[in-house]
């Protein structure tokens, strides 16, 4: 099976901090945009922030291996040392984790370094990697 781009459209409250977030330092290209929205090119995914008045209510939280996992969340999986640089990137610019990039499942079927932040309209996402791909859908 071919992998295509996911296309998915959140709301933000200010575009300038959008901007400053996605394109800055997540070092995501953008596209085409207006007053009210962006494009941006999410690691090969298209991703839209929309901008709105005021955001839907905070995410809930989901026990998993210990941690609480803001749902709904996205993200992307990385190739291991995309992961890693990214991870060693947003550790340096202090950004405030949800959940302290570790590797979770440790020694287990789907092993993987997983991290948890939130954009600055508290949008939640996860970027995670696995050393072994063939782990992504394992049960």
């Amino acid at each position: 099976m071919t992998l295509t781009p996911f296309h998915l459209a959140i709301p933000v409250i200010d575009l300038e901090h959008a901007n400053a977030f996605y394109g800055g330092l997540l070092g995501c290209e953008k596209g085409r945009y207006s007053e009210q929205w962006i494009d941006w090119n999410f690691f090969g995914h298209q991703l839209v922030t929309h901008l709105v008045s005021s955001m839907p209510s905070l995410p809930n939280h989901n026990q998993v291996d210990n941690h609480d996992v803001p749902v709904p969340h996205f993200g992307v999986v990385l190739p291991w040392q995309d992961w890693q640089q990214l991870a060693d990137k947003l550790k340096a610019s202090s950004i405030d984790f949800v959940i302290e990039p570790h590797i979770r499942f440790e020694g287990q079927i789907g092993e993987q370094g997983t991290m948890f932040f939130h954009d600055p309209s508290g949008n939640a996402l996860e970027f995670k990697a696995f050393q072994d791909m063939q782990q992504l859908f394992a049960s």
